[in-house]
């Protein structure tokens, strides 16, 4: 298994286990996403260093090259020299570098190849990381709405239930019998503390206004013509001659009209 293949696994393991036991979403996406930097952060030490032997053996390759070149410099100058059995013992040395500097330029091809793998998945996993980040604020914005809308609907529930109402009902009869009790002791704080005399007064003057709105409307019928022409309200009979003068002139009226009767219906011959 490959070095991002196991930091796949081990990143799934820790999501799951952190959804097996999330109770609050936000907390653990936050957690998710800190575990994913986390392993981010191993695999670029990893693939770094993965980047730095590929780079030695680049050097050793190099290396042995150059050390192969050298060589057969050296046996083409004992060849000049007329020194066979020099040049033969530098092409040894010649055939020896290049051999080992071919082999890890093998290696060195064989490791770059992997390691330009690692560098991708490492992009990949980057990738997804932000991803997730961007994924994490959706997901956090919808299970606050859903949270929202959620206690809305409870709200909703409880208002609609019959013990909500009928606790409006006793705070308003409650507060209704706290309002008949300041009225009630307005009333006796009026009638046992305050001026008898004037009290009585205020009542007499409450009653001659009662009075008067009375012999207004009266009048006001008479107008309109709802009441007979000749009666009037009884009040202002009262005023003109008081209450044995108005019976007088109503029996004076009444006799003349009975004497009246006989020569209204007296045949004629």
């Amino acid at each position: 298994m490959g070095l991002l293949d196991r930091l796949s696994s081990l990143i799934r393991s820790n999501i799951n286990d952190l959804i097996s036991s999330a109770e609050n979403p936000e907390k653990m996406l936050n957690q998710i996403i800190i575990d994913m930097r986390g392993q981010l952060a191993k695999a670029k030490q990893q693939v770094a260093g993965a980047i730095a032997d590929e780079k030695r053996l680049r050097d050793q390759a190099d290396g042995e090259f150059r050390n192969a070149q050298d060589w057969e410099r050296r046996a083409m100058l004992a060849v000049q020299e007329g020194r066979d059995d020099l040049a033969k013992q530098a092409l040894v040395r010649y055939n020896e570098h290049f051999t080992y500097a071919q082999q890890l330029e093998t290696t060195w091809e064989t490791h770059r190849a992997e390691t330009e793998k690692l560098k991708n998945s490492l992009r990949d996993l980057n990738d997804k990381i932000e991803e997730a980040k961007r994924k994490k604020n959706l997901l956090i914005a919808r299970q606050k709405r859903a949270q929202a809308q959620q206690r809305i609907q409870e709200t909703m529930s409880s208002m609609s239930e019959t013990s909500a109402f009928e606790a409006f009902s006793r705070m308003e009869e409650r507060i209704e019998q706290n309002e008949r009790r300041l009225v009630a002791s307005a009333e006796i704080e009026e009638e046992f503390t305050g001026d008898k005399l004037q009290n009585e007064f205020k009542r007499l003057e409450k009653g001659s206004a009662t009075a008067n709105v009375d012999a207004r409307l009266l009048e006001l019928k008479q107008k309109m013509g709802m009441l007979p022409g000749g009666a009037a309200p009884q009040s202002r009979q009262l005023g003109k001659g008081g209450a044995d003068a108005a019976g007088t002139r109503h029996e004076e009226t009444v006799h003349a009209e009975i004497d009246d009767l006989p020569r209204k219906e007296k045949p004629e011959k």
